[in-house]
């Protein structure tokens, strides 16, 4: 990465009204910065620091402070998976802290009036990884140049800024200021900026204005198209712009570590951010580590690897299953291994598919009875006995006990297992006949037969399916397993002919008020139970099907409301109200959740919490818990 003119920067600076009088604090930075600073390379950590940083409250979270240096290894299975040195870096406009509240991080702080008008302070003195200053012509640019681009952004800005069919009114007062303002509530808006795949609303614009024809000529960027090898100037920007993704090693970052590899690679660096906006309770500029290295190899062996060592922090790819394993080499290999629960609603449940393209099913699917009688036909107790040593949480899909809005009654209805009144249910639907092995038929007198699809590439799915299969037989269902892979599975999802699916419940069982209870509604195509309803939401009507039965069409009302809602408590009680229409007609039935993430930590890396959730959103994984805190004793890994 080529480093910004910091001595203009510094000029820059005063012009914008920046001072340097904070300079005579107390700060301190790596001994691997030091020769880069005397040789002039780098300012000096005063100057590098935004003039308030952020100081991390170490005592809040049970942290101690650290030594520098180290090398921290982490192994992933695929290339693209260098996007996750974003989620565990966690560096947000605005971030979840470990109570999952929503604090300033890049920003100094945001004023929010009636979640309608949000204006962001920003931290003077900021800068992007190569020196640049971060200001509010970074979201300028994005604004003006990047989301109101047809050529970059074809149908307008992200959707997660229109509400009621209307955009924010954009303005940037000054150098350290942006506004972004609704005529009506965007309750979401922060949350969306906090996300484990955050909404960016800021892009390096003294980097990316090369790859723009607004601000370069055109046969200079059709040299450059042609040497990339891409379509068009958009295509360009568009892939050497992608902050989410951390694949391009030019790209400045306001992450704790920025990409240095090249693509292809199975060895990826992320080296320390010398500009880095935090600080520890000393005034010690994070991160502590110098080098996070992301290895790339198979991912059937990286449960192998982590038992022998070869990472130094490790929870991707490793499944509950793979516990006894590491932790039966946990002293040989010098790491320790922890437990962290899953934190969604469900770790599996299945989905039936209420947009199926046959009549009969979809008439089937529909009827609350069955989907009361298939659940009722589960033993969740002796799945969780079997197959999670009696660790998991039995039930249905739905919040998990650490959030406020849970209420036992939601995970228990309708899930005792009872064969008995499970059979009296398909009999009261008018299922009775059978044929001479005892397997129900349909109405048209096809034989009742279930076929689960599977993609988890594993078999802990089947497990459980085959478990469910045994039971199912005395209700005189038969079910069968379908393995596939994600994307051909969604493809037969969307298009209606997959009848049951199994995957993960809600993605966040700790939910509060404050965050929006869509995950419970038919909104988005990726809703296995409803897909067809949500493709119809997503493309405001032009694809899809608008739904067509009344408690979908009650959780739509409600979500609206939701955003409608003008106080804590209003949110409150409709969150209350979707959670319960769930519960009672199991629109998608959970099977367990709770179920545990292994985690391996080096011996020697310090502030990992031994006790921690292990979630996408809200909770970046590793994210919530400040990685660039994180610490080796003795100043290596290796």
């Amino acid at each position: 990465m080529k480093f910004f003119d910091w001595c203009c920067g510094l000029a820059l600076l005063s012009l914008l009204g920046g001072s340097l009088g904070v300079m005579a604090a107390d700060y301190s930075q790596a001994p691997s910065l030091d020769a880069r600073v005397a040789s002039g390379e780098l300012p000096a950590v005063e100057a590098r620091l935004p003039q308030v940083p952020l100081k991390m409250d170490f005592a809040a979270n049970g942290q101690q402070l650290g030594q520098y240096g180290g090398t921290l290894s982490m192994l992933m299975g695929k290339e693209k998976d260098t996007r996750r040195m974003t989620v565990y870096g966690y560096a947000r406009l605005v971030r979840y802290d470990e109570n999952l509240n929503l604090v300033p991080d890049i920003v100094e702080s945001v004023d929010v009036e009636q979640d309608r008008v949000f204006t962001f302070h920003l931290r003077p003195g900021h800068r992007w990884s190569d020196g640049a200053p971060f200001t509010s012509d970074d979201f300028r640019y994005w604004w003006q140049d990047v989301a109101n681009n047809d050529q970059l952004y074809p149908v307008g800005p992200p959707a997660e800024l229109m509400i009621n069919g209307k955009f924010p009114e954009v303005s940037f007062p000054d150098a350290v200021t942006v506004r972004y303002a609704w005529k009506d509530p965007n309750p979401e808006f922060l949350a969306h900026l906090a996300s484990a795949t955050p909404l960016y609303l800021y892009a390096p614009a003294h980097y990316l204005k090369q790859f723009h024809i607004k601000y370069t000529e055109a046969y200079k960027l059709a040299e450059r198209v042609l040497d990339e090898g891409k379509r068009d100037w958009a295509a360009l920007h568009t892939a050497l712009g992608r902050l989410y993704r951390a694949d391009n090693p030019d790209l400045p970052v306001l992450q704790p570590w920025h990409q240095t590899t090249a693509s292809p690679s199975s060895r990826y660096l992320f080296e320390r951010n010398p500009f880095f906006h935090r600080v520890d309770p000393e005034g010690r500029q994070l991160p502590y580590i110098d080098t996070v290295i992301m290895g790339i190899t198979e991912s059937k062996l990286i449960s192998a690897k982590a038992a022998t060592g070869e990472t130094d922090l490790q929870a991707q790819y490793l499944r509950f299953n793979d516990f006894t394993l590491l932790k039966r080499n946990e002293k040989d290999y010098k790491y320790r291994v922890t437990l962290w629960p899953i934190a969604k609603g469900a770790h599996q449940a299945l989905y039936p598919n209420l947009n199926h393209n046959d009549p009969v099913w979809r008439a089937l699917f529909r009827d609350v009875r069955f989907r009361r009688a298939i659940s009722m036909g589960i033993d969740r107790h002796e799945i969780n006995q079997v197959i999670y040593y009696g660790m998991a949480v039995e039930g249905q899909n739905t919040l998990l006990e650490r959030s406020p809005l849970y209420k036992p009654e939601y995970r228990t209805s309708w899930t005792q297992f009872d064969i008995k009144q499970a059979n009296q249910l398909l009999d009261d639907i008018g299922l009775t006949e059978k044929d001479i092995g005892g397997t129900r038929k349909l109405p048209d007198g096809r034989l009742l037969e279930i076929i689960v699809e599977t993609f988890d590439g594993t078999s802990e799915q089947a497990d459980v399916l085959q478990l469910i299969a045994d039971k199912w037989r005395q209700l005189g269902i038969k079910l069968h397993i379908k393995p596939s892979n994600l994307d051909n599975v969604r493809r037969r999802v969307y298009a209606g002919e997959t009848l049951m699916t199994i995957s993960s419940g809600l993605e966040n069982g700790i939910a509060t008020a404050a965050n929006s209870p869509q995950e419970l509604a038919p909104v988005q195509q990726d809703y296995y139970q409803w897909p067809k309803f949500g493709q119809f939401r997503e493309t405001h009507g032009v694809a899809g099907l608008a739904p067509d039965f009344p408690e979908a069409q009650q959780l739509m009302s409600l979500l609206d409301d939701w955003y409608r809602a003008d106080s804590t408590e209003q949110r409150r009680d409709i969150w209350q109200q979707m959670l319960q229409i769930n519960a009672d007609n199991l629109f998608s039935i959970g099977i367990l959740a709770g179920v545990m993430q292994p985690v391996t930590i080096n011996s020697r890396l310090h502030n990992v919490p031994d006790k921690g959730i292990w979630n996408w959103d809200p909770g970046a994984h590793f994210g919530l818990y400040s990685p660039d805190t994180f610490w080796f004793e003795q100043g290596a890994a290796h």
